[in-house]
């Protein structure tokens, strides 16, 4: 709202203000509400940015279409694809847009590969590694390591979707998954914390291995190595913004969205050659806000930057991937 002039910051609703964590210090001239009455019954509010726990989603998002306010809502989602499925429904029959925050469409690296892969420059891709490997020994004891999976919490929910949704939106829906669970804190987990998804796209579609790991000992991180007939793409670490945005870096600024490097192979005359090279493309969060923003302008869900269409096939692979893991089989997709 601060770097976006399409948006206004007209209430914020915190159930429990503390000092050094009042909303009211640092947006005075904004509404305070304590409760999610007061937002949907306020005429003023147009759109609402819901950042609770995802076992909240559902409701506070069905309750702000059905009052009709526009939702942009944080990821995970809902727990279910037919859970999603349904808030897409109550949104077009309120005639009102719902978007979802999965905001690493716009993180640097992937936009370059995006670009990569859009302009050919790697050929057909053969095989695509996707990783988030972190090394965090102790589990959470926020929602991401006391909520089930059964309410949208764990590993697969929190980093899965991330992965799952940049392979989606590169590739489309798979043929099939094989899926694999780790306890790699112990055999005392309630459940897994790390798994490994194997995505096939059929005899011409690229191989898909999308990880995400807890002990994870390395001095950089992989991210992607991605294979193509005419070159590879290798990246580490993660990127830039969400440091940035922690070190009061402001969006829009010079610096902002830039960082990291990429590691691009290629045959040169009968060598393969690789070059580490920056990031080709600046990562910007805030071009979700503004899509999103001229989509509620225009009123039309085909702009809208994060489609329910495409969370609820990302939902459909992820409860694949818990089929497939949960049973030991491999979950076929599509025909």
């Amino acid at each position: 709202m601060l770097t976006n002039p399409s948006f206004t910051l007209a209430a914020i609703m915190q159930r429990s203000p503390k000092a050094g964590n009042d909303a009211r210090e640092d947006h005075p001239t904004s509404a305070h509400y304590a409760t999610l009455d007061e937002i949907i019954r306020d005429d003023a509010i147009d759109l609402v940015v819901i950042t609770t726990t995802p076992d909240s989603h559902f409701e506070i998002t069905k309750q702000c279409l059905e009052h009709g306010k526009h939702v942009l809502c944080e990821k995970p989602f809902v727990p279910t694809s037919a859970e999603a499925h349904l808030l897409q429904e109550l949104a077009r029959e309120n005639k009102k847009l719902l978007c979802v925050y999965q905001n690493r469409r716009w993180d640097a690296d992937f936009l370059a590969l995006q670009k990569l892969i859009k302009d050919n420059t790697l050929g057909r891709i053969v095989e695509f590694h996707t990783h988030f490997d972190r090394h965090k020994p102790e589990r959470p004891v926020n929602w991401k390591g006391e909520l089930l999976m059964s309410q949208g919490g764990g590993v697969l929910y929190d980093l899965g979707t991330h992965l799952i949704d940049q392979v989606y939106t590169l590739f489309g829906m798979p043929y099939s998954v094989t899926a694999f669970w780790a306890f790699e804190r112990g055999a005392e987990e309630r459940e897994p914390d790390a798994f490994t998804a194997i995505l096939r796209y059929g005899p011409n579609g690229p191989m898909v291995i999308a990880k995400a790991s807890v002990i994870s000992i390395l001095p950089e991180q992989p991210r992607f190595v991605v294979k193509g007939t005419k070159g590879s793409f290798v990246s580490t670490g993660l990127d830039v913004q969400e440091d940035q945005l922690k070190r009061g870096v402001v969006p829009g600024s010079a610096e902002y969205g830039v960082g990291g490097t990429a590691s691009i192979s290629r045959v040169v005359e009968g060598k393969v050659v690789a070059d580490v090279v920056p990031l080709s493309e600046r990562g910007s969060y805030c071009d979700l806000y503004s899509q999103f923003a001229r989509a509620v302008e225009e009123g039309d869900e085909e702009m809208v930057p994060v489609r329910i269409n495409d969370v609820v096939a990302v939902l459909k692979i992820l409860e694949g991937v818990k089929e497939s893991a949960g049973g030991g089989k491999t979950v076929y997709m599509r025909s």
